[in-house]
C-alpha cells in the first residue's frame, strides 16, 4: 500500500475506533429525549410581580425603622401597590430632615412629596431588573431542587421574558415533583405570644380583638398534628437563610423529622432568643403555615430539628427544599404534558423503522445506479453514522424523535454529496480522460459545492440549538454531527476507498 494510503488508513481507523469507544455502550452513552422515554413537560410562569411586592414590603420595613431611630414621626405608613408606598403626616418642619435621610437609601427609588404624603415609586429600570432577577433565581433554585430530587438529565431553561421549561424524562410522579417545584419554600422560627385558639376571634380576645403591631396571626398546618390559630412576633427570630445544614433524620419517637444547623449568625441570634424564652413556644413556620409548636426547654445554640408527622418522602422534599432555598416568586402552571413510557417505545421502534426503511432505500438505489461505485458510498455512509452517534456519546447529546429526523435527514445529505462527486466523475471520463485523473477531478471540483451546501445548513443548525427549545435543539445537535460526520466519509473516507481499490492505469470503472 502506498505510504499516503497507510496514514489515511490509520486516521479512518484511528477515528471509527474513538467513535465506537465512545458510543459503547449504547444504552449508557445515548441519552433519550423526553419524547422517546416518556416523562412530564411543564411549563411555569414565575409571577414576577410577587419579587416587586417583597422590595416594597421590605423598603417600606427599612423606612419605618429609620425613621424611627432619627425620630422622625408620621401618622401612617402604608402600601399601595407593588412598587409604590407612602408615609403621610409627616411635620413640615421635619420634612428637610427627611430628604436627607431618604437620599441615601433610595438608589431604586424615586420620592416626592404631595400635600401631607411622601411618596415612594420603585424606577422602571429597577423594577425590570427584579423581574428577571426573579426569573433567573426562579429557574436556578429550580434546577436546584430537580437535581437534588434525582430526576436523570431534566431539561430546564427559560422561555421568553417569564416562562421556564422544564422536561424531566422517566418519571413516575409528575404531581410530588410539581410540588416540589412550586412549595416557595420560606421557613421562620417566631415566639408565640398566644394559641392554640379554635378561630382568631378567640385567638384575640385577651387583645382587645386587634394584632398587636408587633405580631401576627398564622394557622396551623392540619396534617402535620397541630391544630388552630397561633398569634406569633412578626419578626422571626432566623429564617431558612441562615441554615447550614440540613438532613432527614428521627425524633425522639422515631418518626421522620429534618435535622438542622445555623450558620454563626444565626446560631447567635438563636441561642439569645431561646435562652431568653425558655418555657415558651417557639412556631416553626414554612410558607406561612405552623408545622409545629414546641416548648423551649433549653438554650439552644446552633442546631435543631422540625417535627410534624412526616411521612419519609415528605422529609426528604422538604430537605430538598430547604437546601435549594426559597423561591424569589410565585409560579403558575400554564401547560402540562405527560407522555407515557409505552408512547416513547413506539417512537423510538417508529423511528428506527423509518430510519432503517432509510437507509435500506438509499443503499438499494446507489448500487442499482451506480454500481460498485454505489457501494463505496454505502460504506462511508455506515462509517458517517458510528461517526454521528460517537459524537454524540462524546457530548452526552439527548436523542429525540426529531433528533432521529435530524439523523435522517442527514443521511439524506451524505448521499447528495456523494452522487455530486459520482456525476463529476462520470463528466470526466464522458470527455475522454483517463479514470485516475477522472477521480481526482471529480472529487476537487465537487468539494467547493459539498463544503457550501454542508457549512450553510450547519450555520442555520446553530441558529437552531441557540435559540430553539427542548426537541428541537435534538434535531439541531444530530444535524450538526451529521454533517460534519458527511465531510469528512463523503470526500475523505470515499477517496481512500477508490484509491485503494481502483488501480492507476484502470481503463473502466463501475460507475
Amino acid at each position: 500500500m502506498k505510504k499516503n494510503l497507510q496514514w489515511k488508513l490509520a486516521i479512518i481507523v484511528a477515528v471509527i475506533g474513538l467513535c465506537l469507544f465512545l458510543v459503547y455502550p449504547p444504552k449508557d452513552k445515548i441519552k433519550l429525549g423526553l419524547d422517546l422515554k416518556g416523562g412530564t413537560h411543564l411549563v411555569l410562569q414565575v409571577l414576577t410581580e410577587d419579587a416587586i411586592n417583597v422590595e416594597t414590603d421590605q423598603q417600606l420595613s427599612r423606612f419605618e425603622e429609620v425613621f424611627k431611630k432619627n425620630n422622625i414621626t408620621y401618622l401612617e405608613a402604608n402600601k399601595e401597590r407593588p412598587g409604590r408606598f407612602y408615609f403621610r403626616g409627616i411635620p413640615v418642619e421635619q420634612e428637610g430632615k427627611v430628604r436627607d435621610l431618604v437620599d441615601q437609601y433610595t438608589r431604586d427609588w424615586d420620592y416626592y412629596f404631595s400635600g401631607d404624603r411622601l411618596i415612594f415609586t420603585l424606577k422602571t429600570v429597577a423594577a425590570q431588573y427584579l423581574r428577571d432577577l426573579a426569573v433567573t433565581q426562579t429557574l436556578e433554585t429550580i434546577r436546584n431542587r430537580i437535581d437534588q430530587f434525582g430526576v436523570a438529565e431534566p431539561v430546564i431553561q427559560r422561555q421568553g421574558s417569564d416562562r421556564i421549561v422544564v422536561e424531566l424524562p422517566g418519571v413516575e410522579d409528575p404531581d410530588r415533583v410539581k410540588n416540589l417545584i412550586k412549595v416557595t419554600a420560606v421557613l421562620e422560627f417566631k415566639l408565640v405570644k398566644a394559641g392554640p385558639a379554635p378561630d382568631e376571634e378567640t385567638l384575640l380576645r385577651d387583645f382587645g380583638g386587634q394584632v398587636p403591631d408587633d405580631a401576627e396571626v398564622v394557622r396551623s398546618d392540619p396534617k402535620r398534628g397541630v391544630q388552630g390559630y397561633y398569634l406569633v412576633s412578626k419578626v422571626a427570630t432566623v429564617t431558612g437563610k441562615d441554615l447550614r445544614t440540613v438532613r432527614r433524620g428521627v425524633d425522639e419517637w422515631n418518626n421522620p423529622a429534618v435535622h438542622f444547623t445555623l450558620n454563626p449568625d444565626g446560631a447567635k441570634r438563636f441561642e439569645q432568643v431561646t435562652g431568653a424564652n425558655i418555657g415558651k413556644q417557639l412556631a416553626i413556620i414554612l410558607d406561612g403555615r405552623l408545622q409545629s409548636a414546641p416548648v423551649i426547654e433549653a438554650r439552644i445554640s446552633d442546631s435543631g430539628i422540625i417535627q410534624g408527622r412526616f411521612t419519609p418522602e415528605e422529609a426528604d422534599d422538604l430537605v430538598v427544599i430547604l437546601k435549594a432555598g426559597a423561591l424569589p416568586a410565585g409560579i403558575k402552571y400554564l401547560e402540562e404534558r405527560t407522555i407515557g413510557p409505552s408512547l416513547g417505545s413506539d417512537s423510538i421502534r417508529q423511528g428506527l423503522m423509518a430510519g432503517l426503511i432509510a437507509i435500506f432505500a438509499v443503499m438499494v438505489f446507489m448500487i442499482f445506479y451506480y454500481r460498485l461505485s454505489g457501494l463505496n458510498a454505502i460504506i462511508a455512509l455506515i462509517l458517517n453514522e458510528i461517526i454521528i452517534f460517537g459524537a454524540m456519546g462524546y457530548f452526552k447529546a439527548t436523542l429525540t424523535l426529531p433528533g432521529i429526523a435530524g439523523i435522517i435527514l442527514g443521511i439524506g445529505m451524505a448521499v447528495d454529496a456523494n452522487v455530486l462527486i459520482f456525476e463529476r466523475i462520470k463528466e470526466e471520463i464522458a470527455v475522454g480522460k483517463n479514470i485516475s485523473s477522472s477521480i481526482a477531478n471529480g472529487f476537487s471540483r465537487a468539494f467547493s459545492a459539498i463544503f457550501d451546501s454542508n457549512l450553510t445548513t450547519i450555520i442555520s443548525a446553530v441558529f437552531l440549538f441557540q435559540f430553539g427549545t427542548g426537541p428541537i435543539k435534538g434535531y439541531a445537535v444530530t444535524l450538526i454531527c451529521s454533517l460534519v460526520a458527511n465531510l469528512f466519509t463523503a470526500v475523505f473516507v470515499s477517496r481512500f476507498i477508490f484509491d485503494s481499490f481502483v488501480p492507476t492505469n484502470a481503463k473502466r470503472l463501475s460507475i
